[in-house]
C-alpha cells in the first residue's frame, strides 16, 4: 500500500492550496482516509477524514468551515482544499489509511488516527507573508 501526497508549497496567509494523496497499488474508494500534519516543533495531529462508504467527513475544529476533504474515486484521489490559511497551519501535511479503521470524530480530536497503518511520505505547508 503506497500513497503519496503533494500540492504543498508556500502560499501567503489568506490565500488557498489544495493537497492530493493518490494511491498507487490499491483502490482508496474502499478506504477511509485521513489527512493529518505536523507543524514544527509539534506533535502530529488529524486534521480531516473521509468515510469510503457515504462519504461523511469530519474535520479538527480549527479547519472547519476553511478546509475541505473530498474524494474522486475515478482518479484514486482524495483532496484537502485549504482555504484562508493561517500561519498556524503551516505544517508537514500527511494522508494516511488503514483497511480496518473508520473515520470519526476521533481521528481528528484524538492521536487515535495516528494508529492508522499505512502513511503517504508528507507534503511541506508553510503560509508566511
Amino acid at each position: 500500500v503506497q500513497l503519496q501526497a503533494s500540492g504543498g508549497g508556500l502560499v501567503q496567509p489568506g490565500g488557498s492550496l489544495r493537497l492530493s494523496c493518490v494511491a498507487s497499488d490499491f483502490a482508496l474508494n474502499y478506504y477511509a482516509i485521513g489527512w493529518f500534519r505536523q507543524p514544527p516543533g509539534k506533535e502530529r495531529e488529524g486534521v480531516s477524514c473521509i468515510l469510503s462508504s457515504d462519504r461523511s467527513t469530519h474535520y479538527k475544529d480549527s479547519v472547519k468551515g476553511r478546509f475541505t476533504i473530498s474524494r474522486d474515486n475515478r482518479r484514486n484521489t482524495v483532496y484537502l482544499q485549504m482555504d484562508s490559511l493561517k500561519p498556524e497551519d503551516t505544517a508537514v501535511y500527511y494522508c494516511a489509511t488503514d483497511p480496518t479503521a473508520g473515520c470519526g470524530p476521533p481521528v481528528v480530536t484524538t492521536r487515535l488516527g495516528l494508529l492508522y497503518k499505512y502513511w503517504g511520505q508528507g507534503t511541506q505547508v508553510t503560509v508566511s507573508s
